[in-house]
């Protein structure tokens, strides 16, 4: 049986580092949500599953439902590779992972400051002091320590963990990828500090799935309904 992936149906979003963790696996997968009828069948599941997701994205395999992105991910990445298989370099990829969300729920606090609740343009004056703390301060702190992850890897600095990719090296290219569409300035001068992680962007998006994935109708485009929007004002 495909695995049943339910995030909203026209943004990115914390679904796409499930996405991608998918594609590269060759995965055989349903993006369910934009099936007809997707966003009714997930509300529903969500209502009634016994152990109920808080919020998109989760996954269905079987009778088993996986949510929050990082708990997905390390389901995903023991069944297809995307992990180590001892112990220690799971536990350390999942770290790496925990981290990235931390990066990814700055970024969207940049636009969404005060409250989600509210419109963006309720809340510009802060916004406008919280982008540039993130710029100046918090994009340079986590790009650093993904970088010097990098460089202390044993095995290469093409890797976070070990050897050969994994679903950590995927969604750090996407928090990549999504910054540099929200804060392309900010983005272009702060990779150039971090190499390794500049190097780790652009070979993740050479591997053949993500390539194909990235140029498909299945990748949905960055827009400012998502989880990293680009408002000039904030890029200083």
């Amino acid at each position: 049986m495909p695995y049943e992936l339910y995030y909203w149906p026209t943004i990115q979003g914390r679904g796409e580092f499930v996405r991608l963790a998918l594609e590269e696996a060759g995965a055989d997968y349903i993006d369910a949500a934009r099936e007809s009828e997707g966003v009714a069948v997930m509300m529903r599941l969500m209502e009634h599953a016994g152990h109920p997701p808080f919020a998109p994205p989760f996954l269905k395999d079987g009778d088993t439902v996986i949510g929050q992105t990082a708990a997905i991910l390390l389901y995903l990445g023991a069944r297809h590779d995307l992990a180590p298989k001892d112990p220690e370099g799971g536990l350390w990829t999942h770290q790496i992972q925990l981290t990235i969300a931390d990066f990814v729920a700055e970024a969207h606090d940049t636009h969404h400051p005060v409250a989600v609740s509210l419109y963006y343009e309720d809340q510009k004056a802060e916004a406008l002091r919280r982008s540039a703390d993130f710029r100046q301060n918090r994009i340079p702190k986590f790009l650093d320590w993904f970088d010097t992850i990098l460089a202390r890897n044993p095995s290469g600095d093409r890797h976070l963990v070990g050897n050969r990719l994994t679903y950590a090296d995927l969604s750090l290219f996407q928090a990549v990828e999504g910054l540099s569409y929200a804060f392309p300035k900010a983005m272009k001068a702060t990779l150039k500090d971090a190499p390794r992680v500049a190097a780790l962007h652009e070979a993740v998006a050479q591997r053949p799935r993500i390539k194909a994935y990235l140029a498909s109708p299945r990748r949905i485009p960055f827009n400012e309904e998502g989880l990293f929007r680009h408002y000039p004002e904030l890029d200083g």
